[in-house]
């Protein structure tokens, strides 16, 4: 009773950020998002009827703190009389850094654990699933564009354009490795209760999505490029206006925006976006990724980069 799937992250150009039904892990908006293909999280699931509880470990060192939310991830999917379960998972890039990583993580989980259990899930509740460990986890059981739109107690995912339609580039340009310092569970309902701008986020999202789903659909690269840059300055003033604020950037993250406006001036093809975290991601057509990555490259604070193109959803690589 194992499996073992992989998954990669997604990386919001359409954010959603608060939830309308904490319980259930339920966003409050829906998203637009691009599946990476370089970036992945490997999870390893097995049930033994001989452990007394579950164990968690991730890139070789035992991990307590991650276990109780993917443990109660194997109660959903295999119930909760489920024998206790051995995980592994193995990440190649920064874990709770505001890369994704829960996404992958919950995506990963949620396909090898079914597996494991013989458990038959359609992908929509596959999505379902997986969403209620990671919010954005429902969008790396798809690959290419993804738009997870709300229902009325639950949520639905779909590639609204595959990979090898639009082959975009993204660079991803790391300015620390190390956890953020406020979840973005936590730091969601701060900004609910407290943000000035949280009801104007709500209710401009629908727009936001229409504009994004129109340029891919156009394959518009400066109407994407407009529409996902102000989307995610809307976020992160939504979390600067919070209280306590929220900032999650640093010196280095405003120095990779400044040599991504550079970038823009000179003609190439490219636009950021930031999540829950101080890494920028530089969404660019594939003739400027070496130039864009030679950039970021050499600004002052950048400790990393990562590139990657377009990729799969979340699949098994073998049962037992």
């Amino acid at each position: 009773m194992q499996g073992t799937a992989i998954a990669q992250p997604n990386i919001a150009l359409i954010k959603y950020w608060g939830k309308r039904n904490t319980k259930r892990n339920l966003p409050a908006v829906g998203s637009i998002s691009i599946t990476l293909r370089e970036l992945f999280t490997r999870m390893h699931v097995k049930f033994d009827a001989s452990l007394a509880a579950d164990t968690l470990i991730v890139n070789g060192t035992p991990d307590n703190a991650m276990l109780p939310r993917l443990a109660s991830c194997l109660d959903r999917i295999a119930g909760p009389d489920r024998h206790r379960a051995r995980i592994a998972s193995d990440c190649n890039f920064p874990i709770a850094a505001g890369l994704a990583s829960s996404a992958s993580a919950f995506a990963a989980i949620t396909v090898a654990a079914a597996a494991a259990a013989g458990k038959e899930f359609g992908q929509d509740s596959l999505a379902s699933l997986a969403g209620q460990g990671s919010g954005s986890a429902a969008r790396s059981l798809f690959g290419g564009f993804v738009e997870l739109k709300n229902m009325d107690d639950d949520i639905r995912c779909a590639t609204i354009l595959d990979a090898a339609a639009w082959p975009l580039s993204v660079i991803v340009a790391i300015t620390e490795k190390g956890p953020k310092a406020v979840g973005s569970t936590e730091a969601m309902d701060i900004s609910r209760r407290t943000s000035p701008f949280y009801s104007a986020w709500i209710e401009q999202q629908d727009e936001d999505l229409a504009t994004a789903r129109a340029a891919i659909a156009r394959r518009d690269f400066e109407q994407l490029a407009a529409i996902s840059e102000h989307n995610c300055l809307k976020m992160h003033s939504i979390m600067w206006a919070s209280r306590p604020p929220l900032v999650y950037w640093n010196a280095a993250t405003l120095r990779c925006l400044e040599t991504l406006r550079h970038l823009q001036r000179q003609g190439l093809g490219v636009f950021f976006t930031i999540d829950a975290g101080p890494q920028v991601k530089a969404v660019c057509l594939p003739e400027h990724a070496g130039e864009v990555a030679d950039a970021l490259r050499g600004t002052a604070g950048v400790t990393e980069l990562m590139t990657t193109g377009l990729g799969e959803g979340a699949r098994l690589e073998n049962t037992a």
